[in-house]
């Protein structure tokens, strides 16, 4: 079965994706669909990921619940930043992060936390020296942010890809 669908949940993915996007299910858009997740599925192969174990699906889960609050909190606080027209009183700048997480999935999931919450923005990450670096709308804290990305994410995300 490896053989003929590599990726079975990625080309279900694939495909439920490519029907909500294009909002139809259609003979020819579950046709294409399904064969872009097959494509993609084989094309995945070929980059030889190394495998995924996840640990703590509970915490997982606590995760998930505690970055989407944090998105919508991030949203209120953006808000209030355009609202009250404080943006020219708003200090912008880099926070340089020391990470001991170094699974490349944690990684994943750690940048797409970042990205998605408004007003952060990964910038880059330092293999070797293990040094994130993300961007801040308004800084107040540098410490504060440290400790945010550490212990609310990077440390549960350790946990969950260990």
């Amino acid at each position: 079965m490896k053989r003929w669908l590599p990726y079975p949940t990625l080309t279900l993915f694939i495909l439920a994706t490519w029907l909500v996007l294009n909002q139809s299910l259609a003979p020819g858009h579950l046709l294409l669909g399904a064969g872009l997740g097959l494509a993609l599925g084989f094309a995945f192969r070929r980059l030889q990921p190394p495998p995924l174990r996840i640990r703590r699906r509970r915490l997982l889960l606590r995760l998930f619940i505690r970055v989407i609050g944090d998105i919508v909190r991030s949203n209120f606080a953006l808000l209030r930043i355009i609202v009250r027209g404080r943006s020219s009183r708003v200090t912008s700048g880099f926070v340089s992060i020391p990470l001991e997480l170094t699974n490349p999935y944690g990684l994943a999931v750690l940048a797409c936390i970042i990205t998605a919450t408004p007003g952060t923005i990964w910038m880059s990450y330092e293999s070797q020296d293990r040094i994130l670096l993300i961007h801040v709308f308004d800084l107040v804290d540098e410490n504060e942010w440290i400790r945010t990305i550490t212990e609310r994410y990077a440390r549960p995300l350790q946990e969950i890809f260990a």
